[in-house]
């Protein structure tokens, strides 16, 4: 388990909270995004040592040949069990450990997200689990190491946005959506022709920020739209996509009720989308989605407990990039615009009449924000928290 480079994860704190009062804590989120890292990184801030066990080498899965005369033992050690997606069969068998002697801290499980691995844990362990998202580094993260533009280009994953030069960041990014079609996703359960699911990631990608439209994608790729829906129900469990759903509780208006769709980092979606560089990206017509999609990101990677994000669009054109509601009851209404002289939409206005919202901002790449109105204030992406503040 090697940390080199490691960036220091926001994260660390909250699982170690969760590791002192839960028996199971389970970090999922794609493969490549830092688990094994992070928790090798907080081994020696438990309370209690630690045993750690990769499942994908052959060396450590023969150990759990038979699991209970291997866990049984350790009782008052943390075991960490790396890709555990690779053995569901542990579940029913860590759920017995722990009815035996139920303490905080006994297993940390490590996971590339699959619909599988959620639903064998939370059959298994429920009551006994708590469950952590990891996702890419965000810029609060590495504000310190990186300018957020470079951030915005290569996206969160340690290794395209730590790499030595673009190219090798390129190369790294390219991989892993090979890797991914061609191996990670079959192994976690989607059975299916790894050209359709890589046209169907790409499609994504020049819809990122737009209506998913069911009907093109099933067209286009000469498929049910049953098997589409199927497809991206699996991107979005495997965290490579988000479908933000639109805000539509007691309006008296026709509102538009199909989800938006966005490539969750921004660093995969320019490589699908086949653009190298920054500049490249300037003068792309995906420019203004491209910053939409890395602004709500960034976002989401800071949201409380309380807060629920949607979009908000009528059928008349009314429409707000970002609506958040804390228990269904819209408090913040966010725009985001690619300029430095944002000029708000009549839409917006309606919008904020519409939902009655008490905060409204508008996020641009500005290095310090700026009052636009009385009402509506503009932020740069390092004065996030402000949103919450």
């Amino acid at each position: 388990m090697a940390i080199e480079n490691y960036v220091t994860r926001i994260s660390e704190a909250e699982i170690l909270k969760l590791v002192s009062y839960f028996p199971v804590v389970a970090i999922v989120g794609p493969r490549q995004v830092g688990k094994t890292s992070l928790v090798e990184a907080i081994r020696s801030k438990l309370d209690k040592q630690s045993v750690y066990l990769d499942l994908e080498n052959p060396d450590d899965l023969v150990k759990l040949n038979t699991p209970s005369l291997f866990l049984e033992p350790l009782a008052d050690q943390t075991v960490i069990l790396d890709e555990v997606q690779k053995a569901p069969q542990l579940f029913p068998v860590l759920r017995g450990i722990i009815d035996r002697n139920r303490k905080p801290g006994r297993f940390i499980l490590l996971g590339s997200a699959s619909p599988d691995l959620i639903r064998d844990t939370s059959e298994s362990l429920a009551g006994r689990i708590a469950y952590h998202e990891l996702k890419p580094l965000y810029w609060e993260e590495i504000k310190a190491l990186a300018d957020y533009r470079t951030h915005w280009f290569r996206g969160g994953f340690p290794l395209s946005l730590l790499a030595p030069n673009d190219e090798y960041a390129r190369l790294w990014r390219m991989n892993f959506i090979k890797t991914y079609l061609e191996r990670d996703l079959p192994l976690l359960g989607l059975k299916a022709d790894p050209i359709l699911t890589g046209r169907l990631w790409q499609m994504t990608a020049h819809l990122s920020g737009s209506l998913l439209n069911m009907e093109n994608l099933s067209s286009s790729l000469g498929i049910h739209g049953t098997t589409v829906r199927s497809y991206l129900d699996f991107f979005e469990s495997a965290y490579l996509i988000r479908r933000l759903q639109p805000y539509h509780t007691n309006i008296k208006k026709r509102l538009v009720k199909t989800p938006k769709v966005y490539i969750r980092d921004t660093g995969i979606l320019h490589q699908l989308l086949g653009i190298p560089s920054l500049f490249e990206l300037a003068g792309n017509p995906m420019l203004g989605a491209s910053w939409e999609t890395y602004v709500i990101e960034q976002i989401s990677a800071i949201l409380p407990d309380w807060a629920e994000l949607y979009f908000y669009r009528t059928h008349q054109g009314t429409e707000a990039d970002l609506v958040i509601a804390r228990g269904g009851k819209p408090e913040l209404l966010v725009e985001i615009k690619y300029s430095t002289t944002p000029r708000l939409s009549k839409g917006f206005h309606i919008a904020k009449e519409d939902l009655k919202t008490q905060k409204h901002f508008v996020i641009c790449p500005v290095e310090a924000g700026f009052p636009l109105s009385e009402e509506v204030r503009v932020l740069g992406v390092n004065e996030l928290y402000a949103l919450f503040g």
